[in-house]
């Protein structure tokens, strides 16, 4: 029999560092409109994917976040443990040029997905559009855009190629890609602009040593949220008569 073991366990993927944040009304913002040298080989849906991509700043790091248009709210996605802190909590949202404050309207530490909504819209991020995929095959191809480490933001592709049962969890799936610290919450997208789920972690083995597997994620498919139900907190206690919440 076989004495070594392999063990695997999952990283969460919010970077922990020592950054200081100033509040959004503190910040001039001049609008204009920034300028990136995007390859012609970039599809239009990665362009978009980019596009849509934020920083979700922490008391003591970052995680990424991708802003999505339901109905006529504007909405960040992340994964629950880059945004751990009770409902009703404002965290930074940033992209290369603007900072937004946005509220915490729902989150899932079973699925390890958060809600929050945006109070005030970005000048130059252009939100995706809330379409969930109905079905995400092994050998499905993905892009998503985040924020590793304390590098700007990157764009990846990659590919599904498996699936895990994990405890309390459910259903989580394993992409081929890269991973780091600081990508967790970024929203992974099929080639066809269909949400699949959001990026939560990192695959470690522990074989002679701690080994983190980069070029294994984990995602939590969004099917395990109802966008309709993950409102309910935010209609409740609001005044205003928006259509998401009819």
């Amino acid at each position: 029999m076989n004495k070594f073991v392999k063990f695997f366990t999952i990283i969460a993927l919010c970077l922990t560092s020592m950054i200081s944040h100033n509040a959004e009304c503190a910040i001039k913002y001049t609008p204009k409109n920034p300028v990136e040298k995007v390859n012609k080989s970039l599809s239009m849906v990665e362009k978009k994917v980019r596009g849509a991509a934020v920083k979700v700043m922490t008391g003591g790091g970052h995680g990424s976040g991708t802003v999505v248009r339901y109905k006529d709210l504007t909405l960040v996605l992340t994964a629950r443990h880059v945004t751990d802190g009770p409902l009703g909590m404002e965290y930074l949202v940033s992209n290369a040029d603007e900072q937004r404050t946005a509220v915490l309207i729902y989150q899932s530490k079973e699925h390890d997905i958060a809600v929050l909504v945006l109070k005030k819209e970005f000048y130059h991020v252009k939100p995706m559009t809330w379409k969930p995929t109905k079905s995400y095959d092994i050998g499905t191809d993905i892009v998503y855009s985040g924020h590793p480490s304390w590098h700007k933001l990157m764009s990846f592709q990659g590919r599904v190629v498996g699936y895990e049962d994990t405890a309390g969890s459910g259903t989580s799936l394993i992409v081929s890609t890269y991973g780091w610290f600081g990508c967790s919450g970024s929203g992974v997208y099929t080639t066809n602009g269909e949400l699949i789920g959001i990026l939560y972690g990192v695959d470690v083995q522990y074989i002679y040593g701690v080994q983190i597997q980069e070029n294994m994620i984990w995602v939590a498919p969004i099917k395990n949220i109802n966008i309709d139900k993950s409102l309910d907190a935010f209609c409740r206690g609001t005044i205003k008569n928006y259509k998401a919440c009819r």
